[in-house]
């Protein structure tokens, strides 16, 4: 199967056509970097996904922002918000806490990105 890609690892954005077989990578041209190569691979056979959003934190005003500490399985996209949703934060709270452990299990925690006093 053959598809047609846009590269998102550097400012280029190359357009990319790869060739996939039976959930393998087997080709990509149109990448003008290896960075092409490698977002090819991960992107057609499993892709993956930051996840940011805000969660409400009792005793402030302002919400949490928090994310990912990594990209999960875009799969996974919508349970994470779902078990995100379901956080009850207290503050204070610090930047870099772990706000969810191991979401949906996938070893990935969620993080706070800023400091709610």
């Amino acid at each position: 199967m053959e598809q047609t890609i846009t590269c998102i690892s550097c400012p280029v954005g190359c357009r990319m056509t790869v060739q996939v077989e039976e959930g393998a990578f087997v080709s990509v041209a149109g990448n003008t970097c290896k960075r092409g190569e490698t977002y090819a691979r991960q992107e057609c056979v499993a892709p993956e996904r930051m996840v940011t959003a805000v969660i409400p934190v009792e005793g402030s005003a302002m919400p949490l922002s928090v994310k990912t500490r990594t990209p999960i399985p875009k799969a996974k996209i919508q349970d994470c918000m779902a078990a995100l949703a379901k956080v009850r934060l207290t503050a204070p709270v610090a930047m870099g806490a772990v706000v969810l452990a191991d979401v949906c299990g996938t070893g990935v925690d969620v993080i706070a990105t800023k400091s709610v006093e």
